[in-house]
């Protein structure tokens, strides 16, 4: 999955409703007025284990802290700038046909839009058989389509991770400590919805143990 990258940030848990959409095992209701975050360091898909119970959680990093919000209480937006086109080349086909639009939050930082990665740095090791947790993207409703990938040294499409286009479910694989980074490509402006469950064995008993699913909203923007 491209660079592992490892770092400790101060977290801080926001509100009551953050708190119990990570930790209740049935899904929140949407916040009635939710956290956009359209720019910075992001992990979209952000791992735990604690209480028993594997969580997922968006990580906001962008500030001096990082701040914790349930996936329900947030809007990711892809600003206009995203906006580029498909370049040519088979490798790219994935992602639709050359020099049509499409919206891209890149793997690469850029400071004016969101950099979306996956951060497992609060797994601890030896929790999960082989420090493994798969992340299953479960489906997608939107205008378009989604597709989650990685880059080789030269820029290029080197892994893709998910695509929607070819039909979801789709599995990313973490260990515990990772966090990396990807390109995600909208095809199309619009708002998306995003369900997606983590799974693991662990280790001490080899017990299969799965996060409830969380709903993710994606806006891009023209």
């Amino acid at each position: 999955m491209g660079v592992t990258v490892r770092h400790t940030s101060v977290r801080v848990l926001v509100g009551a409703a953050a708190m119990a959409g990570v930790l209740a095992a049935a899904g929140p209701a949407q916040a009635a007025c939710p956290v956009v975050l359209d720019h910075g360091h992001v992990d979209v898909v952000g791992l735990a284990y604690e209480d028993s119970r594997l969580q997922i959680a968006v990580h906001d990093e962008s500030g001096a802290v990082e701040v914790e919000h349930a996936p329900e209480d947030v809007v990711l937006r892809a600003l206009p700038a995203a906006r580029t086109t498909v370049p040519g080349g088979p490798a790219y086909a994935f992602l639709g046909t050359a020099g049509q639009p499409v919206w891209i939050l890149p793997e690469v930082q850029n400071p004016d839009l969101l950099w979306a990665g996956f951060g497992a740095e609060e797994l601890q090791p030896g929790i999960f058989k082989d420090d493994a947790v798969d992340v299953k993207f479960l489906s997608l409703s939107g205008p378009g389509r989604l597709a989650v990938y990685t880059d080789d040294v030269f820029g290029d499409p080197e892994t893709v991770l998910v695509d929607s286009g070819d039909g979801l479910p789709d599995t990313v694989g973490l260990h515990a400590g990772d966090h990396t980074h990807a390109n995600w490509a909208f095809s199309k402006p619009g708002t998306y919805t995003l369900q997606v469950q983590a799974g693991g064995r662990l280790a001490a008993d080899n017990r299969q143990v799965t996060s409830r699913t969380v709903t993710y909203t994606f806006q891009v923007q023209k």
